[in-house]
């Protein structure tokens, strides 16, 4: 068999051989062929020298001289498996995002690859293969060392096969698809000479069966406390006791790395290269974005550094993400709100930077600070103040410390007002957001309590014959100073405020004066010769001292400060006067707002809504006539004109109001108010509601435009009253 084989071998030049096909049982190790099968195989070989296509033809004569049959092993000895990378010592570095879109500039992606880019087991890129590259004859394929089925997968994969020539570089192609199919860990080409060319056998080491698959973290080397345990079962316990398939565990890798992503961590992601253990435990390693530091940088409005003017940790304690976190997009895109909202900077942003840990992230905060002295002037109408003018002074970020420093002036017909104050929005040693305002204040205007439709004159009889000899409306002029702190209860200053405490103090002298500026004790309803003077402050004299003490809770769980659809807002106050000028009263108060979103509209998107206000208050003690509850108005009782339903001791007000959108920044209302003095305002010094025959009551309704602006919500309703009258009023920002 051995001649015939070399004898026809040099007859036909190999090209006889490279047509036949396979006819080798490789049932076993040895080679069994029968006589039959010889003569078959000889009468083979002679047909196809017969029937050679034309390409073929060329083919035969370039590789004639190219066919390895005999000692053909030695060409392919010594070819490099590709070996799964399972170094437990790889130190993986996190890949920090480039945010030069948003100025950070000195941001670099970390060197290593993403699972997506690291496809463990997959075949790396092969040499072309060259025309001269010799070809051996390939007697028998076989494999050894796994089961039936994956024998069957190694058979399935590889392109040799019996009957054919091969080269090194198509052995090496085969070695690295064994290894692309993910079942194995180890693949060998073992070549051996026989009689009729060479022996294939593919030694190959398949992967432990999948046993469990834990996820770690650098640089602490401890299980995630981020990635539930579920979620890995999730991933991969299908996979559970199979043979560990490399391919499946990548799908694995990828959905945690989307998982991570999906919940806000951005920076997370499996890095290295898996550790497998010979118990079938994969171990993965995940840099889930730890924060090594976070810095504060200073920019101009070109964006070149600056050293600025706001104190670092003015910045900083406005953001939860602190060094040893885990960055996360949600935490860090309220952290950038609250940064901004501070209202001295005109832009804030966050970069990254590596840290010295190549695990570890720097994050920066990078703010270009705006202008912190303003000017403002402007002009109006009021009820109470008339036509006036004003001009204010505003002072931020004094001392780099985000504290305001503020002036005001307005001057009207019927009114005078200065103000200063002083407003640190987050004491530097609270842990809480502690905030206080000092404020100084001069304030005259008309009260309302006195005037209206039917006014309320002052009453001066210098000739002491009961005739008012210089009737003018009364001005209440208020000159003080105060205090006031506030705080949410909640020690975490990063979470949700539902409720916050003020408390304070003020002093103020109060006085009744005239137009000329000279103070008065008494009033009369004017153009009213018959009627009886009433007394126009607590103390007789026109000039009253009130000290008093304040508190306050507010809980708030609306779901928009400016356009509320949702949630509910309460407020409670009261104030407790010190009699150091004889006045002692203690005023309770209470305000509750309710909102519910409605779909009546098709077009109603989110802003359509329900909303519900209930206010009720009452004075306890002695009371000045200028500090009782007022009502009617554009903020009270809608149709009626300021203070024109009435004034009292107590008081009770409702309002129920259905809001919706017509085009983009205008909306509309439909409205119904009612109030009440609860037959209260005979109980006041004077009786000044009683004097002027109001109602004491009353409600309104009709409709109403918001149009949007800078300032607010433009507010303009046409409203009706019990009474049949009409009225059209403004204001700005929704009623409540």
């Amino acid at each position: 068999l051995a001649s015939l084989t070399k004898a026809l071998s040099s007859a036909l030049l190999g090209k006889a051989m490279l047509q036949i096909h396979s006819v080798v049982i490789t049932e076993s190790k040895q080679v069994h062929l029968s006589p039959t099968l010889i003569t078959v195989l000889a009468t083979l070989w002679i047909w196809s020298i017969a029937l050679p296509s034309k390409a073929e033809d060329n083919a035969l004569v370039r590789d004639a001289n190219q066919i390895v049959v005999a000692d053909g092993a030695a060409l392919l000895r010594n070819i490099k498996p590709t070996a799964i990378a399972q170094n437990q010592n790889t130190a993986p570095e996190i890949p920090t995002p480039d945010a030069s879109e948003d100025g950070g500039g000195n941001n670099q992606p970390g060197d290593s690859q993403t699972p997506e880019q690291q496809q463990p087991g997959r075949a790396p890129e092969t040499t072309p293969r060259t025309s001269n590259e010799p070809r051996v004859l390939v007697a028998e394929v076989a494999v050894e060392g796994v089961n039936e089925e994956l024998e069957d997968i190694v058979y399935t994969t590889i392109s040799t096969e019996p009957g054919r020539t091969t080269t090194r570089t198509q052995l090496q192609e085969d070695v690295n698809a064994v290894y692309a199919t993910g079942f194995f860990q180890n693949v060998e080409v073992s070549p051996s000479d026989t009689p009729l060319g060479v022996r294939i056998t593919f030694e190959v080491q398949s992967n432990p069966i999948l046993n469990n698959v834990s996820v770690i973290t650098v640089p602490e080397r401890k299980d995630s406390e981020i990635l539930p345990a579920a979620k890995i079962t999730e991933f991969f316990g299908n996979n559970y006791g199979q043979v560990l398939n490399l391919r499946d565990l990548q799908q694995g890798i990828i959905k945690v790395n989307d998982w991570y992503k999906n919940n806000g961590y951005e920076l997370a992601q499996v890095v290295g290269s898996p550790q497998v253990s010979p118990r079938g435990e994969v171990t993965l390693v995940v840099a889930e974005g730890l924060i090594e530091d976070v810095q504060v940088r200073y920019f101009d409005e070109e964006d070149e550094p600056v050293e600025g003017k706001t104190r670092e940790f003015i910045v900083t304690r406005e953001v939860e993400l602190s060094p040893g976190d885990v960055f996360k997009r949600d935490i860090a895109q309220k952290d950038l709100q609250r940064v901004f909202g501070l209202g001295i900077f005109d832009d804030a942003r966050f970069s990254f930077s590596p840290g010295s840990d190549p695990s570890k992230v720097v994050v920066n905060i990078d703010v270009v600070e705006g202008s912190s002295g303003s000017i403002a002037a402007g002009a109006g109408f009021s009820s109470d103040s008339g036509l006036f003018g004003t001009v204010s002074y505003q002072q931020k970020n004094v001392g780099g410390n985000n504290q305001t420093l503020g002036t005001e002036v307005q001057v009207g017909d019927d009114s005078l007002l200065f103000d200063v104050s002083f407003t640190d929005p987050w004491i530097g040693t609270s842990k809480s957001r502690t905030s206080y305002t000092v404020n100084a204040f001069r304030r005259r205007s008309i009260s309302l309590v006195f005037n209206g439709d039917d006014d309320i004159d002052t009453f001066m009889d210098d000739n002491d014959d009961g005739v008012n000899d210089d009737p003018d409306a009364p001005r209440i002029v208020r000159t003080g100073a105060g205090i006031n702190f506030a705080r949410p209860i909640q020690t975490d200053p990063f979470a949700k405020r539902n409720w916050t405490l003020s408390t304070g103090f003020q002093y103020q002298r109060v006085e009744v004066r005239d137009d000329d500026g000279d103070i008065v004790s008494k009033g009369i309803l004017e153009d009213d010769p018959n009627a009886t003077p009433i007394e126009l402050s607590a103390g007789g004299d026109g000039t009253d001292d009130i000290l008093s003490l304040r508190f306050n809770a507010t809980r708030d769980r609306r779901n928009s400060a400016l356009q509320p659809t949702k949630g509910s807002l309460l407020r409670l106050g009261t104030e407790q006067t010190i009699p150091i000028g004889g006045i002692l009263y203690n005023r309770l108060r209470v305000n509750f707002s309710q909102y519910y979103p409605f779909d009546l509209l098709p077009f109603g998107g989110d802003t359509e809504a329900l909303a519900f206000n209930f206010q009720a208050g009452t004075v306890l003690g002695d009371l000045p006539p200028y500090e009782s509850f007022i009502l009617g108005g554009s903020n009270s009782v809608r149709g009626f004109g300021d203070g024109e339903v009435g004034s009292g001791r107590s008081f009770f007000q409702a309002t129920a109001e259905y809001r919706f959108p017509i085009f983009k920044i205008v909306g509309g209302a439909l409205f119904i108010d009612y109030g009440s003095t609860l037959g209260s305002a005979d109980n006041v010094i004077g009786e000044p509601s009683e004097v002027r025959d109001l109602p004491g009551s009353g409600f309104g309704y009709g409709v109403g435009v918001r149009v949007q602006s800078p300032l607010g919500p433009i507010r303009i309703d046409y409203a009706f009253n019990d009474e049949g009258d009409n009225e059209i009023q403004f204001g700005i920002g929704e009623k409540f």
